[in-house]
């Protein structure tokens, strides 16, 4: 299907022109540097400043600013707990839906807290618009503007010399979420609508046939849920419903808008850090590792099901056993956007941390349902989400300056700051904590008799939604492979404990890690350093990255997708 890699080529060109013009002004706006909406929004900046007490010029140390973070998710997560076991009482709920039960709503608190958004119920039937709208699309823009926040904390420890304070927490998410999170999902929940997803607080249309068309304020929602890389649909279908994702320009808009921001947060970065060379050698090792697993996942899904073809299911295909299926793996998809495009956001969906999804991940063949999983598995650090793919990848930086510094005998630096024992501590726990998660996670769900039972599928497919179930979850992406029935005390406790662990056993690394390196002075370039720009850096980065991966999952992945894909032979 020529059409699908044309539009992967087109996808991937308009995603790196469009992120050297946003990177740059995010750069200005989170530094507080004036740029085009200052007239507008910096008077309201300030009034926000004065009601909240804030001191715009305060400096906070690393553990203030990791308290002044948590503080705001721990209210957070309150605030969506209360508000889901209290809907029903409440208004903006037309339909009367009931208060969810309590293990749901920790489940769900703890998701949109963490900028996981994993899903154990279908909005549509669960949820009050006031739910929807005061306590998730909130969580969305909260949630990716404290990854944002914690970004740039590890940015000014990189940056600063000799000193102790890594910014104002406050000042940092007000910033995000006023100059490039509102604007941006402004315009982009306008042009959704535009394209026929629906804005409104109506009650449900029911029609004289006996069908219910669910109503709601869902373009507000898809628009941060997309540019936030938080992924929670407004409905259960998410965005395979033609309310949330309506025309085939509407699905190719919300792709690019997944990768959107994290793309543009590398050239971000290397403005911030006065070497744009830096910036480009990051965005050009997540594309490269982007690019290969989309082809693969592409390629898959294209060429459809082996299996289909033996049974001459396919005439054409039958014939000629090497060509690819007419029409590719349609099981599971959307018959508005086909394999191509599913393949695309599910590669693109989990390169982040979105967890958005237009097909069903539970009914791409093994090859293609290994690349989503795999992406999440190694940390969503390939763009990764909001703030969190970019300081996670940083992380794995360090572990390359370090192992070059080993190569040749001398203390590893990264921008003129030496990277010593206790740095890689902190990154070592920020890049193995989610993997322990997981691998314990899906041990412990495949020893229970009870996680067993929500299996739909035995044997390795069986395996692999359990293990795409804890490789969401503590990665903090929240797409669902399918077909595991999730919604019960088990996997809503288990699984969110997972998030907590996902995000604050990262956060709080990297905020410790940004601690240490903003003491330390500056130590000038001479012969032996590792030049951190250069083609070559960018291979041993990604060969850091794969093996991490490789290392860990391979064994599990051998159980789940590897061993279906050699059944289908």
């Amino acid at each position: 299907m020529t059409e699908a890699w044309n539009q992967n080529l087109l996808y991937l060109a308009l995603l790196l022109g469009l992120s050297l013009p946003l990177g740059t002004f995010m750069a200005k706006a989170l530094e507080g540097n004036r740029t085009f909406l200052h007239p507008l929004l910096r008077p309201l900046e300030r009034g926000l400043y004065h009601l909240a007490g804030v001191q715009e010029d305060e400096d906070m140390g690393w553990k203030a600013y990791a308290w002044s973070i948590t503080l705001i998710k721990v209210i957070g997560l309150g605030a969506v707990f209360l508000l889901m076991r209290t809907q029903a009482s409440l208004p903006l709920n037309p339909e009367h839906q009931a208060n969810a039960a309590t293990d749901l709503s920790f489940n769900t608190a703890v998701s949109f807290v963490t900028n996981t958004n994993w899903q154990a119920y279908s909005g549509e039937t669960t949820l009050s618009y006031l739910t929807q709208m005061l306590g998730l699309t909130v969580q969305n823009f909260l949630s990716a503007a404290t990854g944002l926040a914690v970004l740039m904390a590890l940015i000014r420890g990189i940056t600063r010399r000799s000193a102790t304070g890594l910014g104002n927490a406050w000042v940092d998410l007000t910033r995000s979420t006023l100059y490039i999170l509102l604007p941006l999902s402004l315009v982009f929940a306008l042009f959704l609508v535009s394209q026929g997803v629906i804005q409104n607080v109506s009650a449900y249309v029911h029609t004289a046939g006996g069908q219910v068309l669910a109503m709601g304020p869902a373009a507000s929602q898809v628009a941060i849920k997309m540019l936030g890389t938080n992924g929670g649909g407004f409905f259960g279908a998410n965005g395979a419903h033609p309310f949330e994702n309506s025309t085939p320009l509407c699905n190719f808009a919300q792709t690019l808008a997944i990768l959107l921001i994290p793309a543009a947060l590398c050239i971000t970065f290397g403005r911030l850090v006065k070497d744009r060379r830096q910036g480009w050698a990051l965005l050009a090792a997540m594309t490269l590792i982007f690019t290969g697993a989309l082809a693969v996942c592409t390629q898959a899904e294209v060429r459809g099901n082996p299996a289909l073809t033996r049974l001459g299911v396919d005439q054409v295909a039958s014939q000629a056993p090497d060509a690819e299926q007419p029409g590719g793996n349609m099981e599971g998809k959307e018959v508005r956007f086909g394999p191509g495009p599913s393949a695309l956001w599910a590669t693109a969906t989990t390169a982040a941390s979105s967890g958005s999804v237009n097909a069903l991940h539970d009914s791409f063949t093994p090859l293609g349902g290994l690349v989503p999983m795999w992406l999440m598995q190694l940390g969503e650090v390939v763009f990764g989400g909001v703030g969190s793919g970019l300081y996670g990848m940083l992380m794995f930086v360090l572990v390359a300056v370090f192992i070059g510094g080993l190569m040749v005998g001398r203390t590893p630096e990264y921008l003129g700051k030496k990277v010593e024992a206790f740095d890689m501590k902190m990154a070592s726990i920020a890049i193995l904590l989610p993997c322990a998660a997981v691998l314990i996670g899906t041990a412990i769900s495949v020893l229970n008799a009870g996680a067993v039972g929500s299996v739909s599928n035995p044997g390795p497919h069986g395996f692999s939604q359990i293990l795409y179930a804890w490789s969401s979850a503590a990665n903090n992406n929240g797409s669902a492979f399918g077909g595991l029935s999730v919604n019960t005390p088990f996997y809503n406790y288990g699984l969110a404990v997972a998030m907590v662990l996902g995000r604050f056993g990262v956060f709080w690394p990297v905020l410790a890690l940004a601690g240490s390196l903003v003491q330390k002075k500056h130590t000038p370039q001479g012969l032996g350093t590792l030049p951190t720009h250069t083609p070559l850096f960018v291979g041993v980065l990604i060969g850091v990255v794969l093996l991490v991966g490789a290392l860990t999952f391979i064994p599990a992945l051998a159980l789940g997708p590897i061993a279906e894909h050699l059944a289908l032979r």
